[in-house]
Formats: C-alpha cells, structure tokens, sequence
C-alpha cells in the first residue's frame, strides 16, 4: 500500500496524521457546519483547505511531499469521508431533537417523517 495510499514508510504515520488527527478535525468541522445550518458546499470547500493542512503536517513532520497531487488526493478523500460523516450524524440529531414531532430516528445518519403525523 505504501506508494498509493501514503509515502510514509509506515502505515501508522498515515493513520495518525490523516485518519485520526486530520479526520476528527474533519468530523468537527462537518458538526460545525452542520450546527450553523450550512450547506454541503461550504463544508465541501472546508475540507480541501483541511487536506492543504494535513498535507503540510505530513511534510513538516515525516518530510513528506508537500505539493502531491496523489496524496493530496487520498488525505482530502479521506477527511471528506468523515467530514461529511460527521455532518450526517449531526443533522440527524438535529431533525430528531429539533423538530421530534415530525421526525423519527431510523439510523444514526438518517430520519424519516414520524408515522402519526398526518397530512
């Protein structure tokens, strides 16, 4: 895997940096955003300045490459994974919280219009 996914020698630096580190600032950033009401969008454009970072993280601390459109590619993808995740799971407490008379908790990332509300 080393080579596709991450340049690190080892997997660890990778899933320390990108998944653990990067990825609950990224589940953050998705709860934030999902909590201000803000649209997909903008937690889509958070999350490309959040790969900008980890991507620097890796290059200051392991000297890793800093300009990699490669890895660059898979630290994003992987932090908007739980971005978005994080978003999801938010909202659904949101609507469920929020608005409990209409909606009902089908999942930990879904809702659904409650069964005795009628039209």
């Amino acid at each position: 895997m080393q080579g596709i996914l991450h340049e690190e020698p080892s997997i660890w630096q990778f899933l320390f940096i990108t998944v653990l580190l990067g990825g609950w600032a990224a589940w953050m950033t998705g709860k934030a955003c999902a909590q201000t009401w803000r649209p997909h969008l903008t937690l889509f454009l958070y999350m490309l300045g959040l790969g900008i970072a980890v991507r620097f993280i890796h290059h200051a601390l392991f000297e890793g490459t800093m300009f990699s459109l490669q890895y660059y590619v898979v630290d994003t993808v992987v932090l908007m994974i739980l971005g978005f995740l994080g978003f999801r799971y938010t909202r659904t407490n949101q609507m469920v919280t929020q608005y409990h008379w209409l909606y009902e908790r089908t999942s930990p990332l879904s809702w659904k219009p409650r069964a005795d509300v009628h039209d």
